[in-house]
């Protein structure tokens, strides 16, 4: 951001990395800035949420202060807006859930954020810190990265807790403009508080961002921005989903009283009749992912098997929000009937036992589709890995007696090319041309006539794009015309 640089860090002891934001001691020339710093130690160190980066520890010597954070290795979710400029509905709702159970955790705990973005894009929108800070001491807009952190395993962390504080009641709310320009809530820009409705309103712009691109009220000028803010005048794009359009037009309304809370989103048919990834690829963060939903069968098996073999039991039952689906299924299975024919209504008689299904098979489609029954409560005891394991195998068998021919699948997407860029460049139009060096550490120069050569990775040949577009392929003992720009491109170019 502007007040700080971020490092990765490894303890030599333990292996462990982390994310090292460092304060220069220099910046903080204000009583101000280190009461800011402090007061966002103090609030970030108290979090413990399965979607907000994880606080470790902090120190500061005479140069810097230094705060440890949990690593965050795939970089934000601002990086994946800015390489993919729109992302799918179900991958939107993949990464809101996870920002709104972050939220959620906040507000339970008597804390706003105040500074939810995906980052500012450049332009004049955006105002830097110094620049804010000249135009009112109690005025603070943050053009920086965005705030939502993606782990190694595509899980998304909410971060960056700079200008959060704890929620007052209204007549006590401080009357400070703070954000970023194109996330800010009217009622901020109006001085009459930041609440949790404030926070609701950056999540909607976030949401718009995503889906569209850009910023429900981004223009080319501050002051036209703050004007369509406080109007709330923007455009929902009919390419949207009619449930993406109408939770929109819910969450972005003028008066606070007037946006949904945090649960009322959640079950928002946006979120209710639309598919969500379990997991996202990682090739997602730079390219259109292959959402096909996963088979039922597989599900049911991944789930079940960490019930049973991967995750034991938390004693600790004072954070109920930190309960992820795992433990939500496990609760499930012990109010299940499977093992409990006694709390049915009796049969008739057949030639045996009949198997225990967790699926219950619709007669007018004959599809695998089915719900886990319940029965009522107080069926824990009879629980056992063996009466899972049996009910899982049923479901199994169901759903393969029920799958279509592999040859009916449709074909898988081709793998993404790999991404390549300039990495090093070199301007010689004024005597040759530009010559530049790719990440796959192919050379080339494009020279001042308008014809291109390229230089392999490995030296060993070279290709050669004419004027007039007709390329040829060549090996080093180039013909005499060539031999001239052969040269330059081995000699001028970075390698």
């Amino acid at each position: 951001g502007g007040f700080a640089r971020c490092y990765e860090a490894t303890d030599t002891e333990t292996g462990n990395a982390y994310a090292v934001k460092v304060i220069s001691q220099s910046r903080i020339t204000k009583p101000h800035q280190r009461e800011k710093i402090l007061n966002e130690i103090e609030l970030h160190r108290g979090l413990q949420h399965r979607h907000i980066v994880r606080f470790s520890h902090h120190f500061e010597d005479a140069d810097n202060i230094y705060i440890f954070l949990e690593l965050c290795s795939r970089k934000s979710l601002a990086h994946i807006w800015k390489a993919r400029h729109t992302l799918l509905e179900p991958e939107v709702r993949y990464y809101l859930r996870q920002i709104l159970s972050g939220l959620k955790y906040l507000h339970q705990r008597g804390i706003l954020h105040r500074d939810l973005k995906l980052g500012e894009t450049p332009g004049p929108t955006g105002w830097g810190v110094g620049e804010a800070e000249k135009k009112a001491s109690d005025t603070f807009l943050y053009p920086g990265p965005g705030n939502f952190f993606i782990t190694e395993n595509m899980e998304l962390k909410m971060g960056d807790f700079g200008l959060a504080t704890r929620l007052e009641p209204p007549e006590h709310r401080k009357k400070t403009i703070c954000g970023t320009p194109n996330y800010v809530a009217p009622e901020v820009l109006q001085r009459q508080g930041h609440g949790p409705e404030a926070d609701v309103w950056s999540l909607g712009c976030v949401m718009y961002t995503l889906l569209c691109g850009s910023p429900p009220f981004e223009t080319v000028d501050l002051k036209e921005t703050y004007r369509c803010i406080k109007q709330v005048h923007y455009t929902l794009p009919a390419s949207l989903s009619l449930p993406a359009r109408q939770l929109l037009a819910t969450i972005l309304r003028a008066s606070p009283q007037d946006r949904p809370s945090i649960d009322q989103i959640l079950r928002h048919n946006f979120f209710t009749k639309g598919y969500t990834p379990y997991r996202l690829p990682v090739s997602s963060c730079v390219t259109v992912p292959d959402l096909t939903p996963l088979n039922p069968a597989r599900i049911l098996f991944v789930k079940v098997t960490k019930s049973l073999f991967g995750r034991k039991k938390s004693k600790n039952k004072n954070h109920p929000e930190e309960r992820d689906e795992v433990s939500c299924l496990v609760n499930s299975l012990t109010r299940m009937s499977i093992g409990h024919q006694d709390a049915r209504p009796e049969a008739p008689a057949a030639s045996g036992p009949a198997p225990v299904s967790l699926v219950e098979t619709a007669p007018e489609d004959s599809s695998p589709r089915g719900t886990l029954a319940s029965s009522g409560d107080g069926f824990e005891e009879g629980l056992t890995v063996a009466t899972v394991v049996e009910s899982a195998l049923c479901a199994l068998r169901n759903c393969l007696a029920f799958m279509s021919p592999a040859e009916q699948n449709p074909a898988p997407l081709a793998q993404p090319e790999p991404l390549v860029w300039v990495s090093k460049w070199v301007d010689y139009s004024n005597k040759f041309g530009f010559g530049y060096q790719l990440s796959s550490r192919r050379v080339a120069v494009l020279f001042n006539n308008g014809t291109h050569m390229a230089l392999s990775a490995n030296k060993n040949a070279c290709t050669y794009l004419a004027s007039h577009l007709q390329q040829l392929g060549c090996s080093p003992d180039l013909r005499q015309r060539l031999r001239y720009a052969l040269r330059l491109l081995r000699d001028r170019c970075p390698v």
